[in-house]
């Protein structure tokens, strides 16, 4: 089954199967991420840049900013989503993440 996925209103929101489904305003703990050097990098998504999908799950590249230490960098591909059988189930943006580039 086919799920469209793309970046909406200038790298805003994600939108999958033509719904706004994923804000770039939510603060994401990270882990294992070389984003800067907090232990854990809660970083506020300031803009997404690219969508993916991996098998079911579904990742953005994304512009953020850690609000503990202020360092700005991006992300390649931090897990968002999944779609099971057709219907995308978000994950916690407070939840902690722990960031891998998906393998091709």
């Amino acid at each position: 089954m086919t799920v469209p996925v793309r970046t909406l209103d200038d790298g805003a929101w994600i939108s999958v199967n033509n719904a706004r489904a994923v804000s770039n305003s939510d603060i994401w703990p990270l882990a294992s991420y070389d984003f800067c050097d907090c232990d854990v990098a809660h970083v506020l998504c300031e803009s997404f840049f690219d969508v993916s999908v991996h098998r079911d799950t579904i990742a953005v590249g994304a512009v953020g900013q850690c609000i503990d230490c202020g360092s700005q960098d991006t992300i390649d591909a931090l897990p968002v989503g999944r779609v099971i059988d057709g219907e995308f189930r978000a994950f916690e943006a407070g939840a902690l993440q722990a960031v891998n580039e998906p393998q091709s």
